[in-house]
């Protein structure tokens, strides 16, 4: 314990705070400019199990802020570089290594039973998958972007709190949004973001002082400039979430213990869901299948073609049920998916 002492004296962490920490498992996605401070500062804290995601390569650019790598690493997976080196600064930290971008296709997969995503990724269609897929296994999502000399910093679904879809709900044009490649950086400023991430990690970890959730932190590195400003729970984006993809429905959304699923399709529809945890209540009988039903728990409906279940769910709303959710497109939709990827 003699490598952890110095934070162990704190009366925050102490001997079972270092303990949290070394049971602690974290997924960081991007192992860039913000992500190589925030792996450094999370294996150097002690905690226990880091997986890193990343499907890019050591380039010459990189250096001037990504201080994990130098010159000779140039060509060589950023993933693998970057597990070498830790894991020489903290052998007792397990570094998994996922060589690959993030995508709808692996994420359920990768995530596994992380409890805590940090996103360090550099483009926006990541980020919202990042915010979905952490919503669906209700882990929080520690975030951060830069632009130039600004940068954003927050914790989204933390405790049920507001998500990324909260702050910014739509995601249309994503081509436009700049990123480091051609709107700059100095190297300096994601290192100081990402330190910040990494606080938030440990904080969530050790369950000590005020979590950045429900606020967003704007900082202007050139005037050292704060602003923190309060994000509201968006009722519209929660009840509308949507699950339309074959590996969030695989990975473990339906399967989770808190949540009451429900086909309200009459018996004679097909097909039939082939899963133990669904209901069959059909619509005409929901409302009293509902009567005994705590109106904080997780719902969702399934019907045909999400028609019914988008109905319903309105319907629900307004009885009070804040956790009520339905498959978009329905089941055929879900049926679709499985043909096209045999």
């Amino acid at each position: 314990m003699k490598r952890y002492e110095r934070q162990i004296v704190l009366a925050e962490i102490g001997i079972s705070g270092q303990q949290k920490l070394a049971e602690a498992k974290v997924l960081i996605i991007g192992v860039g400019g913000l992500g190589c401070p925030v792996l450094q500062n999370l294996v150097g804290a002690g905690v226990g199990i880091i997986g890193i995601v990343d499907g890019d390569f050591v380039d010459e650019t990189n250096l001037h802020r990504q201080f994990l790598y130098t010159l000779n690493d140039c060509g060589r997976k950023k993933v693998e570089v970057a597990a070498e080196i830790v894991s020489r600064q903290n052998p007792k930290v397990a570094i998994n290594q996922y060589s690959e971008y993030f995508t709808k296709q692996n994420c359920s997969d990768i995530i596994s039973d992380y409890k805590i995503i940090v996103d360090c990724s550099d483009n926006i269609a990541t980020r919202y998958l990042i915010n979905d897929i952490a919503v669906a296994k209700e882990i929080p999502m520690v975030y951060a972007s830069i632009h130039k000399f600004e940068g954003q910093l927050s914790v989204f679904n933390y405790k049920n709190g507001p998500t990324y879809r909260c702050l910014f709900p739509e995601n249309e044009r994503l081509e436009a949004i700049p990123n480091c490649n051609n709107s700059g950086v100095l190297g300096v400023f994601p290192n100081i973001l990402g330190a910040m991430q990494a606080n938030e990690v440990l904080k969530i970890i050790l369950e000590i002082g005020a979590v950045l959730s429900g606020e967003l932190i704007l900082y202007n590195s050139l005037y050292n400039d704060f602003q923190t400003i309060k994000i509201q729970k968006s009722t519209n984006y929660i009840n509308q979430f949507i699950i339309a993809d074959k590996s969030i429905f695989e990975g473990g959304f339906f399967a989770t213990e808190n949540s009451l699923i429900i086909d309200i399709r009459e018996e004679y529809e097909e097909p039939k869901l082939d899963l133990e945890n669904i209901k069959n209540v059909p619509l005409s009988e929901l409302d009293n299948f509902l009567n005994d039903i705590d109106k904080n728990q997780k719902i969702i409906l399934l019907c045909q073609h999400g028609n019914r279940s988008e109905l319903a769910v309105d319907y629900l709303i307004k009885k009070g049920f804040a956790n009520a959710f339905h498959l978009q497109k329905g089941i055929e939709s879900l049926a679709k998916i499985s043909n096209d990827n045999r």
